[in-house]
């Protein structure tokens, strides 16, 4: 029993000094996520829906997220629609184009 306890803390000695960085550098850190490919510039309502996040051990919930990025496609839509619609009207209306 001794044995075993004495074997945890050593363990656990271990751990915190490999933890603190007294063993040596660490190897330089790289990204190997994908990033999120979104266009610059204006978004469209198509440019949000084709997002797709990378999971992690405490991660999202998938559908909330996907919920909300449908939501803001479709306001994104709806205002283009309108902005595109006001824009024809001042064209029929004899206004010049801003």
């Amino acid at each position: 029993m001794w044995l075993f306890a004495v074997l945890v803390v050593l363990a656990m000695a271990a751990v915190a000094v490999v933890a603190s960085g007294r063993t040596g550098a660490l190897p330089e850190e790289y990204d190997d996520r994908p990033d999120v490919r979104v266009p610059a510039g204006r978004l469209a309502g198509d440019d949000l829906r084709r997002v797709r996040f990378s999971l992690a051990f405490r991660g999202y919930r998938m559908s909330e997220v996907d919920t909300l990025l449908a939501r803001l496609a479709d306001q994104l839509d709806r205002g283009t629609a309108a902005e595109e619609e006001a824009r024809e009207e001042r064209l029929r209306g004899g206004e010049e184009p801003v």
